[in-house]
């Protein structure tokens, strides 16, 4: 299986009292497809799937597959600390009609050897045979860093199913040298959304990440100038990504609060905030954010979907 083009890393929405608010996804998946992605990855970091019940995380699986309804793929995300309860998800994702899954790596009691790594991918994996199964490796996050190119000579044999990576991670070279191992079997999925031009000039093809959901035609640009081999016009592109991102994030950040709170919204979806332990904004913050978002012209830019480098 060969993921291409902008996957969106989906956020799941959350009404006032904390709750899933699983009527709000289906709007949001067409809104996604209206706007040029290529596919969907469901209750990863975006996502909050580990601030997600286990229950929760079944319901928008299966609302996320029934939504795309086969237009586009849908990637489960079904990591867990509990190794059980990353094959159950995996057996879930693949009952509810999923494309794929993927997982994060134990998170907690964390594998101590890329070999223990591998073993508990392979229960995931083999729960859900008949799916492509995604390594997720995000280490500023999980923890977890083993080198990825000899995690994918040493799966080769072992795991039938095994797809790729999702490469949540700044090192290029090291997913240069991912798309090398096999002769270029498996799928690298780059997951830097503020990096994606260098992922591309290293030949990745597909990439997951937040922004794609609410700035695919922005991406998409970056994307095509590339492809068209139009250098200044991809870096302009390029640095107003960055400009965005580093926006969302630091003014006054935290970037996935300040998608929820302040970007969705103008788009005319209300995700409610982020769960603790995450920090939300304040109205005050919030404000901030929709003034730097009004004076860069982005808040028009993400509302009509047209940026101009």
């Amino acid at each position: 299986m060969k993921l291409n083009g902008l996957i969106a890393a989906t956020y799941t929405p959350f009404a006032p009292d904390g709750a899933v608010n699983l009527d709000l996804i289906p709007a949001m998946i067409e809104h996604m497809i209206e706007r040029g992605v290529s596919g969907f990855y469901v209750c990863g970091s975006t996502g909050e799937g580990e601030s997600l019940t286990i229950e929760e995380r079944k319901a928008v699986a299966e609302v996320s597959v029934s939504a795309a309804d086969g237009r586009l793929p849908v990637v489960v995300q079904v990591g867990h600390n509990s190794l059980s309860t990353a094959c159950e998800l995996a057996r879930h994702a693949s009952l509810c009609g999923a494309d794929a899954i993927s997982s994060l790596p134990p998170t907690y009691f964390k594998p101590t050897s890329l070999d223990i790594l591998i073993e508990c991918l392979a229960e995931i994996a083999a729960s859900a045979p008949d799916l492509p199964y995604y390594y997720y490796h995000i280490p500023r996050l999980s923890g977890v860093r083993f080198d990825m190119p000899t995690l994918l000579e040493k799966v080769d044999p072992l795991i039938t199913n095994f797809a790729g990576i999702k490469f949540s991670d700044f090192f290029l070279a090291e997913m240069g040298a991912c798309q090398a191992v096999s002769g270029g079997k498996f799928d690298i999925l780059f997951g830097s959304d503020e990096m994606i031009l260098g992922a591309l000039a290293m030949g990745a093809t597909g990439a997951v990440g937040s922004c794609y959901g609410f700035a695919a035609p922005l991406w998409n640009q970056i994307i095509e100038a590339h492809h068209d081999g139009d250098a200044e016009r991809a870096n302009a592109l390029m640095r107003k990504a960055i400009s965005l991102v580093r926006l969302l994030d630091r003014q006054p950040g935290p970037f996935h609060a300040a998608v929820r709170q302040v970007i969705w919204p103008l788009l005319g979806f209300d995700l409610g905030p982020v769960r603790l332990p995450q920090s939300q904004l304040s109205e005050v913050n919030c404000q901030e954010v929709r003034q730097q978002l009004e004076q860069s012209g982005f808040s028009e830019a993400i509302k009509l979907g047209k940026f101009i480098p």
